[in-house]
């Protein structure tokens, strides 16, 4: 086994044994059983799903990988004292987190939707959440690589992880709000679509939605996304762009790791 895989396997250990992962599971099962019962169905329930992923995914996947990465420097340096490739090394820390985070959120959302009939009717939209929730945490578990290894204190960068969240799904909506109501005597479409693929919760919303016929709920630059692109192709769009939200904040916090000074 090589140096990566031997990183994952401890790195995963890690993660269950604490009582973290096993929280995230159970509340995303909770939630989705809840949700699916008091709602109706599961196609009924797939909106507020997705709201409550759009907000939890994000925050927990920022704060697991900031934690642990801060609480296992010890351990990195340790590694990096031996013959060890910081690339490898890297890949390995990552895989380490995003991948029980990932199976965690699948278990959670995805055992109760196929038990409650999620893979009738329902099907393509469910798969469609559960896709975009694996994105999210491949996302947001590499920002929180990049936050890490870019702010030196624990605290400091724990609250900057906590300003990414909020900066991303809750205060971003407001100022693009802001923005095209104020800017509305001119042509806004193309702007709002930069605003939307500079946000990887809203693409990851716009796609959900789109998928359940939600469209009331898709805010102002959703709707232009779906006006502009379309069904299939705005899919297409919003997943080719989260793939390169996952690519951009990896390399950004590769590059910060292989010129770290442990």
């Amino acid at each position: 086994m090589g140096v990566t895989g031997k990183v994952v396997r401890y790195e995963v250990r890690n993660v269950l044994r604490g009582k973290v992962l096993l929280g995230y599971g159970v509340f995303f099962f909770a939630t989705t059983l809840g949700l699916v019962r008091l709602g109706g169905g599961v196609q009924r329930a797939l909106p507020s799903l997705a709201n409550v992923v759009l907000l939890a995914v994000p925050l927990v996947c920022l704060l697991v990988a900031t934690v642990f990465l801060y609480d296992g420097r010890a351990f990195t340096e340790l590694l990096l004292s031996h013959p060890v490739g910081r690339r490898d090394l890297f890949r390995g820390l990552y895989l380490g987190l995003a991948l029980p985070l990932s199976a965690m959120f699948l278990l959670g959302v995805g055992i109760p939707l196929v038990v409650l009939g999620g893979v009738g009717v329902a099907s393509g939209p469910a798969a469609l959440l559960l896709g975009s929730g694996v994105l999210l945490t491949a996302v947001f578990t590499a920002i929180g690589f990049v936050v890490a290894f870019s702010v030196g204190d624990a605290a400091r960068g724990l609250a900057t992880a906590l300003v990414i969240w909020l900066g991303l799904t809750l205060v971003y909506d407001g100022v693009v709000l802001i923005a095209s109501h104020s800017l509305a005597a001119y042509p806004l479409e193309r702007p709002m679509l930069v605003a939307m693929v500079l946000n990887p919760v809203d693409l990851a919303r716009v796609g959900i939605l789109m998928a359940v016929d939600a469209s009331a709920l898709l805010g102002y630059t959703g709707a232009v996304f779906e006006d502009f692109f379309g069904g299939v192709w705005g899919l297409v769009a919003a997943a080719g762009s989260l793939l390169a939200w996952v690519a951009f904040p990896y390399a950004v916090a590769l590059r910060r790791f292989r010129r770290m000074d442990f």
